[in-house]
């Protein structure tokens, strides 16, 4: 079965999201988990401890945050399962419906994305 990973990049600062909008995706995410989709995922504290490794030309530099650059930054992730694409898709299309609903002021990219099961190798195969 197709595993997804999906993640939400948000506008840095625009504050906590609302009461409304936690309340609904307990309610969305714990009907996802009773039917197996929604396997792990949460969310993410702000850039002001994160830590960046950039790896250019053979070396590695760290970077710590905040990023006073950054203009959108990953505020959450999931892991789900889904039989087909189009079912992850509609599933994921419903998470982002959820921010519209409860949280309308909200900035945000949600994204979902396959996750490989194989090496790349095995794919191009």
């Amino acid at each position: 079965m197709p595993r997804f990973m999906g993640f939400v990049r948000m506008e840095e600062g625009q504050g906590a999201p609302t009461q409304a909008l936690m309340d609904a995706m307990d309610v969305y995410i714990g009907e996802q988990a009773a039917k197996g989709v929604f396997l792990d995922g949460g969310g993410l504290y702000g850039t002001e401890d994160a830590v960046n490794f950039i790896v250019r030309d053979g070396a590695t530099t760290r970077v710590d945050g905040p990023y006073a650059e950054a203009k959108e930054v990953v505020g959450g992730w999931a892991i789900m399962q889904y039989d087909t694409l189009e079912e992850a898709i509609a599933g994921s299309q419903e998470f982002a419906e959820l921010h519209a609903k409860y949280w309308p002021e909200c900035r945000m990219v949600s994204t979902l994305r396959q996750i490989s099961d194989a090496p790349p190798e095995a794919q191009d195969a």
